[in-house]
């Protein structure tokens, strides 16, 4: 069984994900392969620095600060970014998954944009983390990101609402993390994971 784990910026996905790797199933995280391509793969470096010059990779890493302010602030930089690296992460995910399945009875994904990448066929269940704005934007400011990068994050994600027509499990996550985990075993037990 693949299931995505989505949700917009300060959402929780990533606390909800960890229930996963907590309880013995893989969890791929499309952030982090979207990373290790964008560091490792010579063709997509290429592609990039072609795109937003030089300055985008210093000392052979990406410059992450730099590609945010290129692509987070320009709308056609973004799908530009997103054209190269979109591809390749499901090339991974679908590769990846279909290891683990050998061995796993579930495999969990853990991507922001699973509507907006259309990665939606790649998957048996969709879960959707919800919160509210304002809990949202007090997660991300507390761990660092400004209210103005939050702002220009979320205006580049699907809202909400519409992902919610689209997922087959919604969890709401305003409230402790404990009651978000009694969510995650919920989410087990109907899907008859539960070990």
């Amino acid at each position: 069984m693949k299931i995505a784990i989505t949700g917009n910026i300060g959402s929780g996905k990533s606390t909800f994900s960890s229930f996963a790797e907590e309880s013995g199933f893989p969890v791929l995280k499309a952030d982090d392969i979207s990373k290790e391509i964008l560091e490792n793969d010579l063709k997509v470096r290429s592609l990039v620095t072609k795109l937003f010059g030089d300055k985008c990779f210093k000392d052979g890493k990406p410059d992450k600060k730099f590609l945010a302010e290129k692509v987070f602030t320009d709308p056609d930089n973004l799908k530009k970014l997103e054209l190269i690296l979109h591809p390749r992460v499901i090339k991974s995910i679908e590769k990846s998954t279909k290891e683990l399945l050998k061995k796993y009875s579930a495999v969990f994904v853990e991507a922001a944009l699973i509507y907006e990448a259309d990665m939606e066929d790649l998957f048996d269940h969709i879960v959707l983390i919800t919160a509210d704005k304002d809990n949202r934007l007090k997660r991300k400011v507390a761990s660092g990101l400004s209210e103005d990068e939050f702002f220009k994050r979320e205006s580049n994600q699907i809202p909400e609402e519409e992902k919610k027509k689209r997922a087959d499990f919604i969890f709401s996550n305003d409230s402790t993390k404990e009651e978000l985990k009694l969510k995650f075993n919920l989410l087990l037990l109907t899907l008859g994971l539960n070990k």
